[in-house]
């Protein structure tokens, strides 16, 4: 836990390295509301079990600071999240969990005009999971007793801003285990579409 804490420190502290840059541009201040779907897999240690992706949804409100091209977003959004296993033996498994994840990103628009963006970000994810069920195998939902509730990852992805609309498309790492038993780590694909208020 304590590289994963010095790896989001670091990558803290290339974020507000990157706000000072651009400190002497003024900041315009944005916040939003968010939706979207999610598909994510737990990849595992375990010779006897592949992780599937499952199909997940997640809301919540985002907050955007634009200083020129450059951005820092944050956002708090409610995850449901799914995966499921397959063991070689035939049998199958499915997980849920729900989440509350704290990304913080910073982005570049690539292209910036005054009504249509396109963006890259890259950033990290605070997630604190609840309320996890496993159905089917007993074996896993063992592996999956004590269940981490907290979770630090990475994510980057691409966005395109219409006016007050935006779109992401982004990646998430998982750079610590949910099961410690199976090293499982949590990845995922997630679709987002917000608005921003003002």
């Amino acid at each position: 836990m304590k590289q994963q804490f010095l790896a989001f420190s670091s990558l803290l502290l290339c974020i507000i390295s990157s706000v000072n840059i651009y400190a002497q541009q003024t900041p315009s201040f944005h916040i939003g509301v968010k939706g979207g779907t999610s598909f994510t897999k737990t990849s595992t240690e375990s010779s006897s079990l592949e992780g599937k992706y499952g199909f997940g949804y997640q809301a919540g409100i985002m907050t955007r600071m634009d200083i020129g091209k450059l951005y820092v977003q944050g956002e708090a959004l409610f995850n449901k999240r799914k995966t499921s296993y397959e063991a070689k033996d035939g049998s199958s498994a499915k997980l849920s969990w729900n989440a509350i994840d704290i990304p913080v990103v910073v982005g570049y628009k690539v292209v910036k005009t005054d009504d249509f963006n396109v963006r890259v970000f890259a950033g990290g994810v605070y997630s604190y999971a609840f309320n996890n069920k496993i159905s089917t195998s007993q074996a896993v939902a063992e592996g999956f007793k004590n269940f981490d509730k907290s979770n630090i990852g990475i994510t980057g992805g691409l966005g395109i801003d219409y006016k007050n609309f935006t779109v992401d498309l982004r990646y998430e790492n998982g750079l610590s285990n949910i099961s410690k038993e199976f090293k499982s780590k949590p990845h995922s694909f997630s679709l987002g579409i917000g608005y921003f208020l003002f």
